[in-house]
């Protein structure tokens, strides 16, 4: 992978034709991390080489000649797991497709995203080390592959509480938020879950304000994933096909960064990626790390007043002249009265660079004003 976390040491190689370009150049293999393949016709290259040493290799499929050879000349091989529920090596971010498959007709509790959550919950496997590595394994995965999606990007984080139902006037400005946002050129992440966070990753998702109308109209009929998940996320895959436009160029807009510490929340549709991780400690770091272009906060409750201070922090403890990212708060009535955040914000702020980054506005197009006024970057 091309990424910033790649350039490194060490080099992952996630397909066949990286594996052959490498292998042709007959430098070392030392370092070289292959992810998820299936060695099979690459088979006589790798037992040609001797210079193994260092090279890992995660998952996949590998003869037993080839993992013979290999580790007897000092490289190491990690087996696939075929306990876990998801690939454990994942190379690219799940599509919603990967995550939902076997909805229809056998329901969402047969789905992969069902059985990875009853996984993480299984106390039998609770302290069981292997069980240990092979989620950090896929988390790092997932972290690798969401570096490579966002290189070059400026990046958005959208946060808001789950409970906004679709057909909801706050669903629908959330939406447009998104969609506003995309269209200026960046890339809209959420927290991945139902709610406001669906709703921006929608809007990011439609490459249309008219697609997105339609969309906006037909959600309604299921409007939460409360009680029947699988109703809720089979509408909103239906919805999806017809905003996927072939004709349109292939650039990343909407990423959900999900995680299924919050099971009981199922991950939305409407992104060109899902990075979901076993671990929420580091999909929150992640989510608000990578917003590098600012954080539009919709009205929530307790993880979205995490997620503000989180947000803060960094913005209090900044550098004199440093460039400091956005951070705006939707609802006055919401932050000021039923959860009143934003006199704390204010105070923290005062007298520091950070007060003139942080917004108390009450309409999401204020929100979208602000950022899109700091410049989009070019899809």
């Amino acid at each position: 992978m091309s990424t910033g976390r790649s350039r490194r040491a060490h080099r992952e190689i996630d397909s066949l034709d990286q594996l052959r370009e490498v292998l042709a150049t007959r430098k070392t293999l030392r370092g070289i991390r292959i992810q998820n393949l299936d060695l099979t016709d690459a088979g006589p290259e790798l037992l040609a080489r001797s210079d193994l040493a260092g090279l890992v290799v995660l998952g996949g499929r590998v003869s037993d000649e080839v993992a013979t050879h290999l580790r007897s000349h000092g490289a190491v091989l990690f087996p696939a797991s075929v306990d876990a529920p998801v690939d454990v090596y994942p190379s690219d971010l799940y599509r919603p497709e990967d995550l939902y498959a076997g909805l229809a007709p056998d329901g969402y509790d047969a789905t992969p995203d069902a059985r990875a959550y009853r996984w993480s919950l299984d106390p039998a496997l609770a302290g069981d080390v292997y069980v240990a590595l092979l989620r950090a394994i896929h988390d790092d995965s997932v972290t690798d592959a969401l570096d490579e999606r966002l290189e070059g990007r400026r990046v958005v984080g959208v946060m808001g509480g789950h409970a906004v139902a679709r057909g909801d006037n706050a669903y629908a400005a959330t939406a447009h938020l998104g969609h506003r946002l995309a269209e200026a050129g960046l890339v809209v992440v959420t927290g991945g879950g139902p709610g406001a966070m669906e709703a921006a990753n929608l809007g990011a998702f439609a490459r249309h304000t008219s697609s997105l109308d339609e969309a906006l109209a037909r959600l309604p009929a299921v409007p939460s994933f409360r009680p029947d998940i699988g109703a809720w996320a089979a509408l909103a895959l239906e919805v999806r096909a017809t905003l996927v436009d072939p004709a349109a160029r292939t650039v990343t807009r909407s990423i959900g960064i999900p995680t299924w510490f919050y099971g009981h929340e199922p991950p939305n549709v409407f992104c060109d990626g899902i990075a979901k991780y076993f671990s929420n400690a580091l999909r929150e770091d992640g989510l608000l790390a990578r917003s590098t272009a600012g954080v539009v906060v919709m009205p929530g409750a307790a993880g979205t007043v995490q997620e503000i201070f989180q947000a803060v922090t960094p913005l209090y403890y900044a550098a004199a002249g440093a460039a400091l990212p956005r951070l705006v708060l939707v609802g006055t009535d919401h932050w000021t009265r039923v959860v009143p955040v934003w006199p704390a914000v204010a105070a923290l702020a005062a007298g520091r660079a950070m007060t003139e980054r942080v917004s108390l506005v009450d309409d999401p197009a204020q929100a979208a004003d602000l950022l899109t006024d700091d410049g989009g970057s070019p899809g």
